[in-house]
């Protein structure tokens, strides 16, 4: 798509008029007196939360900002692939796939070795390595992620929509307190309720509210970290140049002029601006009113030399200052009682934003605790499952810090030459940047060993998809519409846990058929975990959703040969469904042979409800299969 040529306008690029793109201001309902969460903060940590439970029409869930309306123009714009695949979960990443940026190459450039005192492209480079991820890194105004969010909530079954022009003054826990224990008190700061008083009794707090957050403030958590020293300045701009990879990503060192980072946005035309100030000296803080537009583009003229850019118009500026800060601990969790406040994003983790982490960790952070607060809630699982949100996130945010603190050095500093020998040269960084590809798509996390994520025993029977890790899609054929897919998009942000069940050598559903056996067993012995935790009046697969995937091409597979639990009826109708058979022959190679599944014994892949690998088992590891769910389910009363 194609936009912004006549100006920049927020909203919906696809209505042409910018005055229908407005959309009316929230209505200012009061706060409700208990819920189930509280969220403080609409940022994309906030509102991915507020859009998992909005899935639970049993869980009430209010979020709370402290601004007046919906974001307009965002700050963070960098999506990365894992992203992406979340975001197919919630059934909206087509939609942005259509309007963003795609980051398909990456150019370096580095002082010219004739003319040191201009620029010349060193390599072009491709951004994302093959097969890393089916979906794309884009680029997009974190407002439409925002939008996107919005309308989840508002559809949902619990049909959340945010409170705005609430500040919370005051956050207070009370162990003793075993319904309500925390209670928040927050300031009203719209016109026609200025200063009223408004308290909140909750079972749980997410507080999502950046960097200076009072919910961290308030259970005594602190950012411990430091700065290095080095400021910069951003701004989103329609421009004419003759730099010649203006719609390349770009990552410009000149000589004795500072370093810039190109990134092209959405529509075609506007472009992000990543320019290096001067550098600081020790415990000097950078003066922000001293910075102007003018000055900034001026900046950006002399790294670009022998090339110009002329700003039309800014859409949005800022400037900031470096540092890599890590709170002490993400929740209130103290002397074995468990959790009932969380910090994710900003408010736990604070890094620069070149490397494009702050939006896609902070979404990750709340994707992982979104489906544990909703088991704990929904009576799936005890509260102790809160407990393996900070064992988690933590370690990655520490390795976030570490990865931004040499990325974000390596960058600003002058590029190596006669004059400057303790520089860094170009080529170096470049390296830097592919062999750290798979940790800015996302890809990277691993999760370490708990009783979510097993010891890996069984990792054999399908080394592609480490387990740990998230689930590594491949596509397939669906057998009753003949339609290619891909696996990993039938997991939807709903909750559920998958076993998918990848047959082996024997016959389809044969009297050998270790796939067969397994679903006789999930759908009839009482020790089944779906016999167990699955509620009485609940469709089969409202807990655990099994799926399986077969070797032959899906025309030979015969619907009535389909196992009564791979077809279960749903709904108050009874409707089959018939969406849970594939054949794993799709493309030239098969889903077995890209993911390395055994061909001849198969596998079962438990994968979590955030779509991480939890077990790889036998596919007759039945005490396997009931075990692992033992350790993470209950039974309700």
């Amino acid at each position: 798509m194609q936009f912004y040529q006549e100006g920049f306008h927020p909203g919906d690029p696809k209505i042409t008029d910018p005055a229908d793109r407005v959309i009316a201001p929230p209505l200012k309902h009061p706060l409700p007196q208990e819920v189930d969460v509280m969220i403080v903060g609409c940022g994309p940590a906030g509102l991915n939360l507020a859009a998992q439970l909005s899935k639970f029409a049993s869980i009430s869930t209010c979020i709370v900002e402290q601004k007046d309306d919906r974001l307009l123009v965002g700050q963070a714009d960098g999506i990365a692939c894992r992203t992406m695949e979340m975001f197919e979960a919630y059934d909206f990443a087509d939609q942005i796939k259509q309007e963003a940026y795609w980051v398909n190459e990456t150019a370096f450039w580095k002082p010219n070795t004739e003319q040191p005192e201009q620029i010349a492209r060193s390599s072009k480079i491709q951004d994302v390595e093959d097969d890393l991820s089916e979906m794309p890194h884009v680029i997009i105004n974190q407002a439409r992620v925002h939008d996107a969010f919005l309308e989840v909530m508002r559809h949902g079954p619990r049909k959340v929509v945010p409170h705005y022009s609430r500040q919370l003054l005051n956050l207070e826990v009370d162990p003793t307190v075993t319904d309500y224990p925390v209670t928040l008190t927050f300031e009203r700061l719209d016109s026609q309720h200025l200063g009223v008083m408004e308290t909140v009794k909750a079972k749980y707090v997410v507080g999502c509210d950046g960097a200076r957050s009072t919910v961290r403030k308030s259970i005594g958590r602190k950012l411990v970290g430091d700065s290095i020293s080095q400021g910069w300045g951003v701004m989103d701009v329609l421009a004419v140049t003759d730099f010649p990879d203006i719609r390349l990503k770009s990552a410009i060192h000149s000589s004795n002029e500072g370093n810039m980072l190109i990134i092209p946005r959405e529509g075609g035309y506007m472009v992000r601006l990543y320019i290096e100030l001067d550098k600081l000296k020790n415990n000097e803080r950078l003066n922000k009113q001293s910075i102007t537009t003018d000055y900034l583009i001026a900046a950006a003229n002399r790294i670009m030399h022998p090339y110009t850019i002329e700003v039309k118009e800014i859409a949005w500026w800022s400037v900031y200052e470096i540092g890599q800060r890590l709170t002490t601990a993400f929740d209130d969790a103290e002397d074995g009682r468990s959790p009932h406040v969380f910090l994710a994003g900003d408010a736990c983790h604070t890094h620069s934003p070149k490397a494009g982490q702050g939006l896609n960790t902070s979404v990750n952070d709340t994707w992982n605790l979104g489906w544990k607060l909703a088991h704990v809630l929904t009576e799936r699982a005890n509260a102790e499952l809160l407990q393996s949100y900070s064992f988690e996130r933590q370690t990655v945010a520490q390795q976030l810090i570490d990865f931004d603190r040499e990325f974000s050095k390596m960058f600003s500093a002058k590029p190596k030459s006669a004059t400057n020998p303790d520089g860094v040269d170009p080529t170096a960084f470049q390296q830097y940047f592919v062999q750290f590809g798979r940790f800015t798509a996302g890809t990277a996390i691993h999760y370490p060993q708990s009783d979510l994520v097993s010891s890996g025993q069984h990792q054999c029977l399908a080394t592609g998809q480490t387990i740990g890790m998230r689930f590594h899609s491949a596509k397939v054929t669906r057998q009753a519409d003949a339609k290619p897919m891909h696996l990993g998009h039938s997991m939807k942000a709903d909750g559920r846990w998958h076993i998918l069940a990848f047959a082996g050598e024997q016959n389809f559903m044969s009297d050998t058929c270790k796939v067969k056996a397994l679903c006789e067993f999930l759908q009839h012995n009482p020790s089944s975990p779906i016999q167990r935790f699955t509620p009485k009046d609940a469709d089969i697969d409202a807990i655990i959703n099994v799926q399986a995937v077969f070797q032959v091409p899906h025309r030979k597979i015969e619907v009535a040969d389909i196992h009564s639990l791979l077809q279960p009826s749903k709904g108050c109708h009874g409707l089959k469904d018939y969406e849970k058979v594939y054949s794993a022959l799709c493309e030239e190679n098969s889903f077995y042979d890209k993911r390395r599944i055994d061909k001849k014994n198969g596998c079962i892949i438990i994968v979590r409800p955030d779509q991480y690998v939890a077990d790889i088992l036998p596919l007759s590891d039945y005490n396997g299969v009931t075990s692992f769910f033992d350790r993470v389910l209950i039974q309700r009363a």
